[in-house]
């Protein structure tokens, strides 16, 4: 593949995981009037839950001024930047894709903090009262697993690194 092939297939990704923030969201405020209904059992270890994201992630640094608002958008599209950057001057397709997935989620939940002032979070996992996570987005979820595909691949081609040369370089 070449590397031209590899960069749009990395901004198709980000494309796609974009759009389809973007698009359940939209139905989560429209058709689905979570905001209203701030709650819609789907199963018993899942639920949409209305929430509103301030912050960063796990709701840190929140944002409770404009200024301290634009000063997350700026924040974060700075990191979208340096990934969109570190994506371009990636090889390997599969680092690329979840590059691709990390800068899509970011683009969502940027636009979304722009647009609205807060992030726009509704999917709640939950054992009970127990909950693993905090109320997340399909855009969190994109930036999570490619920030762990990323992570793994990182760790797996150091230990392949290792085991074909015999002792580790850096």
């Amino acid at each position: 593949m070449t590397p031209g092939a590899r960069r749009a297939a990395g901004f198709g990704v980000a494309g796609l995981v974009f759009a389809a923030d973007q698009l359940v969201k939209a139905l989560m405020i429209g058709p689905f009037a979570l905001p209203e209904r701030q709650v819609i059992e789907l199963i018993p270890a899942f639920d949409l839950r209305w929430a509103q994201n301030y912050g960063v992630s796990f709701s840190l640094f929140t944002a409770g001024s404009d200024g301290s608002r634009w000063a997350l958008v700026a924040l974060t599209a700075a990191i979208a930047l340096g990934v969109m950057v570190w994506m371009l001057r990636e090889k390997a397709l599969a680092e690329i894709a979840a590059l691709g997935m990390v800068l899509g989620g970011a683009l969502g939940n940027i636009l979304d903090r722009a647009r609205l002032g807060y992030v726009v979070d509704y999917a709640d996992l939950h054992f009970g009262e127990f909950r693993p996570f905090q109320i997340f987005n399909l855009a969190d979820a994109a930036i999570s697993i490619g920030v762990v595909i990323v992570l793994a691949r990182s760790f797996l081609s150091r230990e392949k690194h290792r085991d074909e040369t015999g002792s580790q370089t850096a």
